[in-house]
């Protein structure tokens, strides 16, 4: 990757609110799009599969993200230590770092790989996957196991990109694999009748290529430094810095991710309707919350660039005006998700009980939309900041202090509510949002004492 003029953006300068739109929108447009990605398996199956094929894929689907999604959030290390490094305009470490990230993450593609393609079954199990639906989640998740690599390196790339400033090189690359995985589903489910199975296949195809691609538009892009063959080894020192910032962040993942497998594991074990249910909210909840996620990973690129060049209270400004845009966005998704839960829900089924269960669980995660519209910006603002160990605690201690005993309690009440199960997740992003704004008095406090 060769470098011939700069092309990043610098956060350190300019307005506040546009710097932080125009970074968010392709952000925002990806994640989209990547929702989209992840919609469309269960859509198409929901169309043209039966409703074990819904279950599978919903389970399948919760497995795979609960598994990839912390090393996604491990690479924000790497986005963080680029955003220093671009602040401080040390361009030959950037380079260095950017090396010595891709040996990091082949080698826990590897590790992903073979624990999804060895032990599915296990996995399977531990999520007690309706009997109707069990073979064909295994299916699933050892398909896409076979795919952890091309998973793991899009969300390396959109992480290093990130980091230097540039959010439109990972829209392109989401761009390509939801068309190629929107022409697979069809082909392979609506088609030939693959049902899951097809699914997964299409996921993988998708992202590989995906992948490819994009690897061939970067050779091409110019950068603001560059990235030789030599740079591309491990190198220790570089290795323990992005696993200081990213790895709290990877076990909060893990472990937030684990409380909702156990939320789902609860609600399958109350039948095939409940689990299929919750499955399809779980993918509209994938697109209600969209932008408090752009926010959150555009605040992390802002905030450590601001860090990085001693601008503190710059970074601070960001976060109430990130907060303020995020929020309004937040109202809305609110009222749809709680009044056209069904609509938003029928695009992924068919089976009006599957349907119903769906929406009276959207019901409760409309409430977390104003939730998540503050403490997603907080968490971005604080990964910037470098402070990931607070993230993970506060991650942890909101999942298995509240989400987890809260829908375990709930899914004991006759007649059973997927609504009240759900009021677990916006107690627990309230408990965190508690958290986040004693952090930051206790920030200012210390600023202030020095």
């Amino acid at each position: 990757m060769e470098n011939r003029k700069e092309q990043s953006n610098d956060f350190t300068r300019g307005s506040i609110p546009g710097l932080l739109i125009r970074f968010s929108l392709p952000v925002l447009s990806a994640l989209l799009l990547q929702a989209l990605y992840g919609a469309v398996d269960l859509l198409v199956v929901g169309q043209f599969a039966a409703a074990a094929d819904v279950s599978a894929v919903a389970t399948g689907s919760n497995i795979m993200m609960t598994i990839t999604n912390p090393l996604s959030s491990f690479a924000i290390g790497i986005t963080v230590l680029l955003g220093y490094q671009i602040g401080q305009k040390k361009a030959r470490e950037a380079g260095i770092t950017i090396g010595a990230g891709i040996v990091l993450f082949a080698g826990l593609a590897a590790i992903v790989t073979l624990l999804l393609v060895l032990l599915p079954t296990q996995i399977a199990s531990l999520m007690h996957a309706p009997e109707e639906a069990f073979q064909k989640t295994v299916s699933y998740v050892r398909i896409c196991g076979l795919g952890s690599i091309a998973i793991l390196s899009y969300n390396l790339l959109g992480s290093i990109f990130r980091g230097i400033g540039d959010s439109r090189t990972p829209l392109v690359s989401v761009a390509i694999a939801c068309v190629i995985n929107i022409a697979g589903d069809l082909l392979l489910v609506a088609g030939f009748h693959l049902g899951a199975a097809g699914a997964a296949m299409a996921t993988v195809g998708a992202q590989l290529i995906s992948v490819l691609i994009s690897l061939a538009m970067i050779r091409k892009k110019e950068l603001g430094f560059t990235v030789t063959r030599s740079m591309i080894r491990f190198d220790p020192d570089i290795s323990a810095k992005i696993t200081k910032l990213g790895l709290p962040l990877a076990l909060s993942d893990f472990m937030v991710g684990i409380s909702f497998m156990i939320i789902q594991a609860i609600v399958n074990s109350l039948g095939l309707i409940p689990s299929a249910g919750i499955g399809v909210a779980e993918k509209v909840c994938a697109f209600i919350m969209l932008v408090p996620s752009a926010f959150m990973q555009s605040m992390a690129a802002f905030t450590a660039q601001n860090i990085g060049a001693g601008k503190q209270k710059r970074a601070e400004q960001a976060l109430w005006i990130g907060i303020l845009l995020s929020l309004a966005a937040g109202c809305l998704m609110f009222f749809l998700s709680f009044f056209r839960g069904d609509l938003l829900c029928s695009m992924f089924a068919r089976d009006p009980e599957v349907i119903a269960a769906g929406a009276d669980y959207l019901k409760a995660y409309a409430i977390d939309c104003l939730f998540t519209a503050v403490f997603f910006v907080f968490t971005g603002f604080y990964n910037g900041m470098g402070l990931t160990r607070f993230v993970m605690a506060q991650g942890i201690i909101s999942a298995f202090g509240v989400r987890i005993p809260v829908s375990y309690f709930m899914s004991k009440i006759r007649p059973v509510s997927l609504f009240r199960i759900g009021l677990a997740t916006p107690l627990s992003s309230a408990l965190q949002i508690i958290m986040c704004l004693g952090c930051l008095w206790y920030i200012k406090k210390k600023r202030k004492n020095l």
